[in-house]
């Protein structure tokens, strides 16, 4: 098991694997007490027939630099396997804000291969490569030095398992016809803003139970200062404070720093300080939004008459279509994007893309009375009306 600690020693394997065409690739890091995550380990793997084909990069040795492996990742002549790719991606986007292409992720490839809803790696590993996962190592500080050898084994599995699951998954998407399918969820990945966190947008992954828009402006307010506060410090957001404090706080809308001794729910560190000082900034600052800048809640979707007869037939429908197409249902169509359709909502991802081709025409059909649904043997069926 090599372990490539210098620059030389990493250009050196990243223009190997660039005769290839494709290479693996996984990463090791710790998110649990910073905002971004740690980067502790890399694992890379080309289908070579030498030792030195798969190897583990430490990105924690002091001098070594990750642009020969950046500029492998913008190799467009080189695919970049990884399984779960949106949090590796995200420490990679972070650091350079670069995104490797051309991208293939295994998790959505299985699913549309048929592989079930959320296609884990184990499971992959087991019905694929044939072989099991050693999942000791799992769990370890992964900053921790040296590494066990058992770690190293564990690491390494990953990419060179993930050889034959993609070169499996690559041959069954190229028979079916399905490689568009798999490009076009590759969009996603390949976007830019799926690793940016706005703090303006903060506000809206907190749950409350009131729509106020007064209510509301504060809460998004005190939501961007904590975001904001977290990305600067790099620590977690709950550091700050957390969800239940925030929404605490929006209705209590502390004025000093004695009001904020009586949350119940603050951290003591933030009753004082920059902390205390950006909370009462942020509930200032939310008093004082004028009405027609106040946010609203994004959930017209609870207020859709929702036909529950039709919404029932759609989901029979979409784990039909899914079952006959052999692709993982939730892939297909979400609950939340069937009751939008049955609804009257028509802008759903289930409606557009290949997604139409499998589900959603006949399922703009069903709704507009133009087909039925008939049970014939074990399979339902669509007929014309």
């Amino acid at each position: 098991m090599k372990t490539i600690t210098t620059t030389q020693d990493l250009a050196a394997f990243c223009e190997e694997a660039a005769k290839h065409p494709y290479v693996t690739v996984d990463t090791e890091f710790l998110r649990e007490r910073t905002y971004y995550s740690k980067l502790c380990l890399i694992q890379l793997a080309f289908n070579g027939d030498g030792e030195d084909d798969a190897v583990l990069v430490d990105p924690l040795v002091e001098g070594l630099d990750l642009a020969p492996l950046y500029d492998l990742f913008q190799d467009a002549g080189v695919v970049k396997v990884f399984h779960a790719a949106r949090q590796d991606l995200e420490i990679f986007f972070v650091d350079q804000g670069i995104i490797p292409t051309p991208l293939f992720d295994t998790q959505v490839a299985a699913m549309v291969c048929g592989f079930g809803e959320q296609a884990g790696y184990e499971t992959l590993v087991r019905k694929i490569a044939r072989d099991s996962v050693d999942k000791s190592s799992r769990f370890t500080d992964w900053s921790r030095r040296p590494l066990t050898d058992a770690q190293k084994k564990y690491a390494l599995a990953d990419v060179t398992h993930l050889r034959v699951i993609y070169e499996f998954l690559s041959d069954h998407l190229a028979k079916s016809g399905r490689k568009k399918w798999v490009a076009e969820e590759m969009a996603v990945l390949n976007d830019p803003a799926t690793y940016r966190v706005d703090p303006a947008n903060a506000w809206k992954r907190v749950k409350t139970r009131t729509n106020s828009g007064k209510f509301l402006a504060v809460v998004r307010e005190l939501a961007q200062f904590r975001e904001a506060h977290a990305q600067a410090r790099n620590i977690p957001r709950n550091r700050v404070f957390k969800d239940d404090a925030l929404v605490e706080i929006a209705s209590t809308k502390p004025q000093s720093e004695k009001d904020l001794g009586r949350s119940r729910l603050l951290l003591r560190e933030a009753r004082k300080g920059d902390i205390a000082a950006g909370i009462l900034d942020a509930v200032k600052a939310g008093l004082a939004v004028k009405p027609e800048d106040m946010p609203r809640s994004e959930s017209p979707r609870e207020k859709l008459q929702v036909n529950p007869a039709l919404a029932d037939m759609l989901r029979v429908l979409v784990k039909s279509k899914a079952d006959n197409e052999g692709v993982a249902q939730k892939l297909i169509a979400t609950s939340a994007d069937l009751d939008a359709i049955a609804g009257g909502v028509r802008d759903v991802q289930a409606l557009r893309g290949w997604r139409k081709e499998v589900f959603g025409a006949d399922a703009l059909r069903l709704c507009n009375g133009e087909i039925g649904l008939a049970v014939k043997g074990e399979k339902v069926v669509t007929f014309e009306i």
